[in-house]
């Protein structure tokens, strides 16, 4: 049966099979054995987009292993927060987590990269340098020292600026106000003159309706319709220039991951990467019916941010990629890696995606 975006039951039902087949030949004793493991998220249960990418990576990975190996999904609050589940899994509490890595910039300040970066790189500009230029061998090597081991699992996307109450028609407008908005889009935001805060995605809605912030970015149309931001603030502003791209994390303990039989890993990582792609697709295609319903059904008004405040966030995101790049080591690494990747697909992407959105236009 087709699950509607041409991965079906019966190809990951083979996969695994082949997969299976190799790795008993090498490790029968632990081939045979049922693995069980926990997931803990940072999302509410089958929020879409993030949500739903861990429910379907956890049946997948069941479907693809034959149940060999089952994994149990943990919604934010479940076993532990939102915000906490990069330490479940560094210290053991469960070997798996789906969520984000613009959440872990006080562990390491380079690593909200592997989600986005203000003015960064689009979904697919991402993916290529994860996987092509050099990207995963920086992300593992930042996240060895606490025991995890990070994949691209989903995507939401290019994300919305986000939701205010008022509108901003200059950057003075922006000056002062309170924002939900995470990782270096926060640390601009902050330069910029407002105040940024960070709160998991079950905080966001009350916040806004109590007052306690004055705006919030999310993720794109599909999810943020679904938040209900809608109910508060009718202003939705585009472009979202802090996360251009929307990768979702899936940290797996080393230690659980060096226990697993070779053909479990690469179950795993296949069905890891699938989300990833099938993820992003599936965002594309609700993003485009969610902004519809928000703009015709709920009196929710599109707005561009002003050029002085694009002109000047992206001055702010200099200053703060130049800043990083500071840090040392492996995030200096990253840093000048993440550069060169923009720098070397600019050209490619002004050409193509760029001149055809234009031209079709």
């Amino acid at each position: 049966m087709s699950s509607g975006n041409g991965i079906s039951r019966r190809s990951l039902l083979a996969a695994g099979a082949a997969a299976a087949g190799a790795g008993a030949l090498a490790r029968p004793a632990l081939a045979q054995s049922r693995i069980e493991w926990s997931m803990v998220t940072s999302w509410p249960k089958n929020l879409p987009g993030p949500g739903v990418s861990a429910e379907r990576i956890a049946r997948d990975i069941e479907t693809a292993s034959r149940g060999r190996m089952v994994v149990q999904v943990r919604a934010a609050g479940e076993i532990v927060p939102a915000l906490a589940v990069f330490d479940a899994v560094s210290e053991g509490t469960a070997e798996m987590a789906h969520t984000a890595s613009l959440f872990w910039a006080g562990k390491a300040k380079a690593a909200p990269v592997f989600t986005a970066a203000p003015f960064g790189l689009t979904p697919l500009e991402h993916i290529t340098w994860i996987d092509h230029g050099g990207g995963q061998a920086l992300w593992d090597e930042l996240y060895r020292p606490f025991g995890v081991k990070p994949f691209m699992a989903g995507n939401t996307g290019f994300q919305m600026g986000g939701w205010y109450r008022g509108e901003i028609n200059s950057l003075d407008d922006f000056k002062g106000l309170k924002i939900r908005m995470p990782g270096l889009g926060g640390e601009v935001a902050r330069r910029l003159g407002a105040t940024p805060v960070s709160l998991p995605a079950s905080e966001i809605l009350p916040a806004l309706q109590s007052g306690t912030i004055d705006a919030t970015e999310f993720l794109g149309p599909w999810s943020d319709l679904a938040m209900g931001f809608w109910q508060v603030a009718k202003n939705y502003y585009w472009p979202g220039f802090h996360e251009p791209n929307g990768t979702g994390e899936g940290l797996v303990s080393i230690s659980a991951w060096q226990e697993l039989p070779d053909d479990l890993k690469a179950i795993v990582r296949h069905v890891l990467a699938v989300e990833n792609i099938r993820g992003l697709g599936e965002a594309e295609w609700e993003n485009a019916r969610a902004l519809e319903q928000l703009t015709q059904d709920k009196g929710v008004v599109l707005r561009r941010f002003p050029d002085d405040f694009l002109a000047a966030a992206r001055q702010a995101s200099d200053d703060v990629f130049d800043e990083l790049a500071e840090t040392g080591g492996v995030q200096t690494e990253i840093v000048e890696s993440y550069r060169s990747a923009r720098a070397r697909m600019q050209p490619w992407s002004e050409v193509s995606e760029a001149a055809l959105l234009a031209a079709r236009r």
